[in-house]
């Protein structure tokens, strides 16, 4: 492809240069960069790319696209445009021949939920007898082949390939989680979504967008920027449901439990069986547990509803919903062997209202007498402010709290501990261990607990290492509660 195919429908302040040679691939990291490779310079949060064209030419780059033109005189095209990262990704939509236009590509942001409503919408739609993919924190999907997952939103370029595999494999619909990140730095770029989801918006990665309400308009742009064509789903009972909903020029649709929503569900019972709801008039028994699970339910059946009124018989749309299973790490529970009535759940629980609302449904679910005993931490090189709020909500709802190292990343793990003990009280201090192992936290919390009661491992859900040093070391909660269990 050409660098004057890959510009197509980009805004651009300048150019030097051939504009008609051909291009290998498109690249933003200078390292990456191979002979007759087009090096994209993009500013990001800690690394500016300017800083690297030197470099990607050394590589062997064919042409440069940057916000700023070098001072020097360069032997390679030169293309200047407004924002690189946007270009990035128009550029990578462009050299995968646009594939977000031939799938019907649907995004799901908010704080909580967003992993559970995608892994749902695939389920659904998989066993609808529609070939789908999947983007996610877990893992991604191209119909029922795995693919590995390393951030919530992959970078621009590898979206779109991942985008024209899915489309090249004869999926047709892809559902995505959107993070705040990938909006701010427009990863998303290029991409052509059929609709959006909004779950909730509570307190979290505040290190990065540094007030409440940059995070709260990170994920607004995400709805802003929808096309007229597109749906934006948004749920009714949170606060900020309708903030999403201001400016959009997509069709504005609700989904809630409790106010007026065009998609409405009422909980009938909520047990650790499983939900009983009454959604859109008719009833049903889902597998999955929890109020907040009734929400993700009432979203993935609202999609459905939006994507293929048609296609889809509500009975039969019902009737698939009610067998699905949620996310790995997601409220995941194993029953003790030999301590009647113990169950361990592992939960990807992660900020104060996560850990509010999982808590909060083992308090609802659990036996008269039964206690909860809660493992928690907080990751290192992140949101700082929430980590006592996590201490404090875990004390609030726990009979016993034991903190303990998360991923500490380059952190001390017991300088994270001691940010999270400042958010105790004198009661809550009486019922809380410290125990920096994590190994050693999740054993002794199996040794503390008698039948009947509920240990909630939270924080990391469906990861299979922790994060020290820069090193990801081996460790799986739930592999590691089972062991205990089986001790």
């Amino acid at each position: 492809m050409t660098l004057r195919q890959l510009l197509h429908q980009i805004a651009v302040s300048q150019t030097t240069g051939d504009l008609d040679i051909e291009i290998g691939t498109v690249r933003f990291d200078s390292r990456a960069v191979q002979q007759g490779d087009l090096f994209v310079a993009v500013r990001g949060a800690g690394v500016d790319g300017h800083q690297f064209i030197a470099k990607a030419l050394e590589n062997g780059a064919a042409a440069i696209v940057c916000e700023q033109a070098p001072e020097i005189v360069l032997s390679v095209p030169v293309v200047v445009v407004p924002d690189s990262a946007e270009t990035l990704g128009q550029m990578a939509n462009n050299f995968y021949h646009q594939p977000s236009r031939q799938l019907a590509l649907v995004g799901v942001t908010g704080t909580n939920g967003k992993t559970t409503t995608v892994t749902l919408l695939w389920q659904l739609f998989t066993r609808l007898g529609f070939r789908c993919g999947l983007i996610g924190t877990v893992e991604n999907r191209i119909g029922d082949r795995i693919v590995s997952s390393t951030h919530t939103t992959p970078d621009a370029v590898r979206l779109h390939e991942l985008l024209r595999e899915m489309a090249d494999a004869g999926c047709t619909y892809v559902f995505m989680e959107v993070s705040s990140h990938a909006v701010h730095q427009r990863r998303i770029a290029g991409a052509v979504f059929a609709g959006g989801i909004f779950s909730n918006l509570t307190h979290d990665h505040l290190d990065y967008h540094k007030t409440f309400a940059e995070y709260r308009d990170a994920k607004k742009k995400f709805f802003d920027d929808l096309a007229k064509t597109a749906f934006a789903l948004t749920n009714a009972d949170d606060r900020n449901g309708q903030i999403m909903l201001q400016n959009t020029k997509a069709k504005r649709l609700t989904y809630g439990l409790k106010s007026v929503a065009d998609f409405k569900a009422k909980i009938i019972e909520n047990s650790l069986n499983g939900l009983h709801l009454e959604l859109d008039g008719a009833e049903i028994h889902a597998r999955m547990i929890g109020e907040f699970n009734a929400y993700n339910l009432t979203a993935a059946y609202a999609v459905a509803r939006c994507l293929a009124p048609d296609a889809i018989g509500k009975d039969e749309l019902l009737a698939a919903l009610s067998d699905l299973r949620g996310a790995e790490g997601r409220f995941d529970y194993i029953q003790h062997p030999s301590k009647k009535g113990c169950i361990g759940i592992v939960d990807y629980a992660h900020t104060p209202d996560a850990l509010e609302k999982v808590l909060e449904t083992i308090q609802k679910l659990k036996r008269k007498n039964s206690r909860v005993i809660t493992v928690t931490g907080a990751g290192g090189d992140r949101d700082k402010t929430k980590r006592p709020v996590m201490a404090q909500v875990s004390a609030r709802l726990s009979d016993q709290l034991i903190l303990t190292s998360d991923n500490p990343r380059t952190e001390d793990p017991a300088a994270i501990l001691k940010d999270m003990e400042a958010g105790l009280d004198a009661e809550g201090e009486k019922k809380t261990l410290v125990i920096a192992d994590r190994e050693q936290a999740i054993k002794t919390a199996v040794k503390l607990a008698n039948a009947d009661d509920v240990i909630l491992i939270a924080g990391k859900g469906h990861e299979k290492y922790q994060d020290i040093m820069g090193v990801k070391h081996p460790f799986d909660d739930k592999m590691m509660l089972s062991k205990y269990f089986e001790a």
